[in-house]
């Protein structure tokens, strides 16, 4: 995607946003773009890239049995969030074992498939209580992103 057409900060801003919120990239794609491609100030692409990676976990913790208990009704749909489901759940037995510290650090790991997507889902699968799971999981990914914000630092400079 060339992302080198967006002059305006503000749009800068929501593209860096939008990035973070993403499931799979989330910080770990939107610090470095902000930094890389915007020419952003490193703590400003980290805020907001954190801001944009923070917002979608409530909403899925608090939607995601709605929507489920919706798609197991829709078959071509069924098989699709099985899977997600599946492999969010495969990665989740150390989070199982040690409830709201080991959703901490499998969000705190900064790897592609961790993150707060996949800690939103298995808090959610595993009904941990929002109000709980949800500042766990920021904290995590508070971690997560100063991790990414020092290696960006250091390889984008």
């Amino acid at each position: 995607m060339d992302l080198s057409g967006v002059t305006s900060p503000f749009l800068q801003y929501l593209v860096v946003i939008g990035i973070a919120m993403l499931p799979v990239l989330e910080l770990k794609a939107a610090i470095p773009v902000g930094m890389a491609v915007f020419g952003m100030d490193l703590w400003l692409a980290f805020f907001l890239a954190y801001i944009g990676s923070c917002l979608p976990a409530p909403l899925i913790i608090w939607l995601l049995k709605p929507i489920m208990r919706w798609i197991r009704h829709i078959k071509f749909l069924r098989k699709f969030f099985d899977k997600i489901m599946d492999s969010s759940l495969k990665k989740a037995d150390k989070i199982r074992k040690y409830s709201l510290w080991g959703l901490f650090v499998f969000v705190a790991i900064p790897l592609p498939g961790t993150g707060v997507w996949t800690g939103s889902i298995i808090s959610s699968a595993f009904d941990l209580r929002i109000i709980k799971a949800t500042p766990v999981i920021w904290v995590g990914n508070l971690v997560a992103g100063l991790a990414i914000l020092f290696l960006s630092y250091h390889i984008i400079g």
